[in-house]
C-alpha cells in the first residue's frame, strides 16, 4: 500500500475536502497548493500523477492529530469535529419529483393463440465428431 493510497483512504473516511486538507497541513507550518494536493488523488496511470511523499504523509498526519484532538491548551472533542464535517456537506435534494416512466410509444402485445401446438425443434447444425491429436491405434 502506497501513501497515495493511504492518503486516500483518509480523505475519504473523514470526509475531508482538499481545502480542509490545506488547513490541515498549515497546522503544522506546511505549505501546500490544492493542486498539488490533487495529483496526489489522481490515477497513477494519469500524467499529472505525483506520488506522495512520507514528508508529506508524515505532516498531514501530524496536522490530523492536532485538527481532531486540539493542543494541550485548546483541547477539541474528535467526535465533535468529525460530526462537524458531515453537517458541512451538502445533501442531495432532487428538485424534480419522481414520475412513473411512460413509453412515447403504446407497444401492443400480439394475441396469444392457443390453438398452436409446439413444433418440435429443428437440429440445424449435424452432430460433429472432433479428433483433435494423434489418432489413437
Amino acid at each position: 500500500m502506497t501513501n497515495n493510497d493511504i492518503f486516500k483512504k483518509l480523505r475519504v473516511a473523514l470526509m475531508l475536502r482538499d481545502d480542509q486538507i490545506v488547513e490541515i497541513l498549515e497546522l503544522v507550518d506546511f505549505r501546500i497548493s490544492k493542486s498539488e494536493i490533487g495529483a496526489f488523488f489522481r490515477d497513477e496511470k494519469h500524467e499529472n500523477y505525483v506520488e506522495c511523499g512520507d514528508q508529506i504523509l508524515r505532516n498531514f498526519l501530524n496536522g490530523l492529530v492536532i485538527h481532531l484532538r486540539g493542543t494541550k491548551e485548546n483541547p477539541k472533542n474528535p467526535n465533535d469535529v468529525l460530526a462537524k464535517h458531515r453537517a458541512e456537506i451538502p445533501k442531495k435534494t432532487s428538485e424534480k419529483p419522481k414520475t412513473e416512466f411512460k413509453p412515447k410509444t403504446d407497444f401492443k402485445k400480439k394475441p396469444a393463440s392457443n390453438n398452436k401446438k409446439a413444433e418440435p425443434k429443428v437440429q440445424v447444425v449435424e452432430k460433429v465428431r472432433f479428433n483433435n491429436g494423434k489418432a489413437k491405434k
